[in-house]
């Protein structure tokens, strides 16, 4: 039975935050559970023709991305596994798209520290430490570490996406929803080359099977 490595209070808000926020289809994200909201804005800078879900969504996955390519980063450090280097490139690219959403709506950058394992969000910053730590254990549990990043980025991508009609905002979620696709897929080709297998813990077992079964995506404007 595949070991769950996830088990912070922060994992545990997370997984709980749609049933606490008024059941499963209350479209809660990572930001919410772990403590986000109010105005995202900075002194000097006002959001622009943006809804406040929307402004707080991007501000968050901003940070999300760069905990995937912190983490990434750190396990490639550790096991040279080239999985880890090329999807940390294209989690640079994910993190450069939401930076250049942020800026078309006007809205500050949470990144005021580019440094691997500097975060704003304390509760992320407490994340990637978690997933580092995980990820040391052996190779199959930092591939597994791989795999719980995507299916959590899924989730959340899929609950931003459904609270905004906003056409900027689809497209960037889109995008990088495809590459956390492409991402999964690679993962879990790693883990089961090593005889393991992922037990998906945020998107539904049914949609993990569709993603598997899926062709690699092209994602639009190359955020693979």
């Amino acid at each position: 039975m595949q070991k769950h490595l996830v088990k912070s209070a922060v994992m545990t808000a997370i997984l709980a935050a749609p049933y606490l926020l008024g059941g499963c289809g209350s479209g809660a994200t990572g930001y919410e559970a772990l403590g986000g909201g109010g105005d995202p804005g900075s002194e000097g800078v006002e959001p622009v023709d943006v809804s406040s879900d929307v402004a707080e969504d991007l501000t968050f996955l901003r940070e999300e991305e760069k905990l995937a390519r912190d983490v990434y980063l750190t396990l490639y450090d550790v096991w040279g596994l080239t999985v880890f280097s090329k999807i940390s490139s294209s989690e640079q690219r994910h993190m450069d798209r939401v930076a250049e959403t942020l800026t078309a709506f006007g809205l500050p950058d949470p990144v005021a520290d580019d440094a691997v394992g500097a975060f704003t969000n304390p509760e992320i910053a407490g994340l990637f430490e978690e997933l580092v730590s995980d990820g040391l254990e052996d190779e199959v549990a930092a591939l597994t570490v791989g795999a719980i990043i995507e299916d959590l980025d899924i989730h959340d991508i899929q609950n931003m996406a459904a609270r905004t009609d906003d056409p900027t905002a689809l497209a960037t979620y889109e995008s990088l929803e495809c590459g956390s696709h492409n991402h999964m897929r690679a993962f879990m080709e790693q883990l089961r080359t090593r005889g393991a297998d992922y037990d998906v813990q945020f998107i539904s077992n049914d949609y993990f099977i569709e993603i598997l079964a899926e062709a690699k995506g092209s994602c639009g404007d190359g955020a693979q």
